[in-house]
């Protein structure tokens, strides 16, 4: 009996001296976590840490009461003071389980942050669909190849535009993922392609094109372009077809038709001359001509530019207050702006479609593609 008497107390002091060692470690690791927090906790939160780091370190408030008036001391002395005879050792116990949970909830939003955009529409591998405030965004996901649009991603926008003018958003936006907004037709559409098969990749291509180019004719509702980069081919020609276009100042617009053997598309033979004046729009679709954001502003194609640098933060609080405007006002609004004209831009875009099959069946663009590949080649 006397040798237990002896052992229990020893146990007991051994366990305390480990709890004492943990704790104080666990407080110096909070110390440090707390510093690397990226979000303010709060006033009230802060408070709390404040309190119980001066319980875990002095003890029991010994400090006197500061005056009414100096609120902030006031309000530091009652929140020690509010924990009364807690032991220096449950106050670091408490510190360390405050800034942990701090730090958890950091992580998961984080995390949450990472995740999936809210919203996001399922079965697109070229696009990045979502639906937020009212407001669906179709984003062009390639950046890697400057989100050059292949036949996949033309059958991606088509079904994008579809299930947009569809579903409850009161506004459509298009825009790029990356430093380009797009680099146009990828050209990769037009190689391997064996000489008997030509025809029929050329009629099927128009097929596709002028479906793709009639979803932005007939599109119900308000219609932006956000042109965050530089824009080439099919992707410039179809503004005409947008309601709104906003561009960051570092964008361009070019549209290299004659370059490549190619003819313009898009309604771009009828809209452009009517949008910038003949002159200039033969400049464009003619002679390769790329304009900066500020000169395709002031010839009509783009609404308002924006710097770069405060593009994205201005252009999507405008946005999204237009987004809060009634539906189905804007939509009818829409469709008596733009029903009149509707029946030419389909044979427009027809006839478009017909003469650019003659194109591509052509020498001159079978040479233009060899030759552009020839000096991508070498670069």
């Amino acid at each position: 009996r006397p040798t237990q008497a002896v052992r229990v107390p020893a146990i007991h002091l051994h366990m305390t001296a480990a709890t004492m060692q943990v704790s104080q470690k666990d407080f110096q690791k909070a110390q440090e976590q707390l510093k690397l927090l990226k979000k303010d906790p709060g006033n009230e939160m802060k408070l709390k840490l404040y309190a119980l780091f001066k319980q875990a370190t002095e003890g029991p408030c010994n400090a006197p009461k500061p005056g009414m008036l100096d609120f902030v001391k006031k309000a530091k002395w009652d929140a020690w003071n509010s924990l009364g005879n807690l032991s220096q050792d449950d106050a670091r116990q408490k510190y360390a389980e405050l800034v942990s949970s701090l730090v958890s909830a950091e992580s998961a939003r984080q995390k949450k942050e990472a995740s999936p955009e809210e919203g996001r529409h399922d079965g697109y591998e070229t696009l990045i669909v979502t639906t937020k405030n009212n407001i669906t965004k179709i984003m062009f996901n390639r950046p890697d190849r400057k989100n050059a649009i292949n036949h996949q991603m033309y059958r991606e926008i088509i079904k994008a535009l579809e299930e947009a003018g569809k579903n409850d958003s009161t506004i459509a936006v298009i825009t790029g993922n990356g430093d380009y907004y797009s680099s146009g037709n990828d050209l990769n559409n037009f190689t391997n392609v064996q000489p008997g098969e030509m025809e029929k990749m050329a009629k099927d291509g128009a097929v596709l094109l002028k479906d793709f180019v009639g979803h932005f004719i007939d599109f119900p509702k308000p219609l932006v372009a956000v042109v965050n980069g530089p824009a080439i081919g099919i992707c410039v020609t179809v503004l005409g077809l947008c309601d709104l276009v906003y561009a960051s100042d570092r964008a361009t617009f070019h549209s290299p038709f004659s370059q490549l053997g190619q003819s313009p598309e898009g309604c771009s033979s009828y809209l452009f001359p009517k949008i910038m004046g003949l002159a200039k729009a033969s400049e464009m679709l003619l002679f390769n001509k790329k304009l900066t954001a500020a000169e395709a502003c002031a010839q009509g194609l783009v609404t308002e530019v924006f710097p770069d640098s405060s593009f994205q933060k201005e252009v999507w609080a405008r946005l999204e207050a237009f987004a809060s405007l009634p539906k189905n006002s804007l939509a009818v609004s829409k469709q008596l702006l733009r029903s009149l004209e509707k029946e030419k831009l389909h044979a427009v875009s027809s006839r478009e479609c017909e003469v650019l099959v003659e194109r591509w069946l052509s020498d001159e663009f079978v040479n233009a593609i060899g030759n552009f590949f020839q000096k991508k080649s070498k670069l």
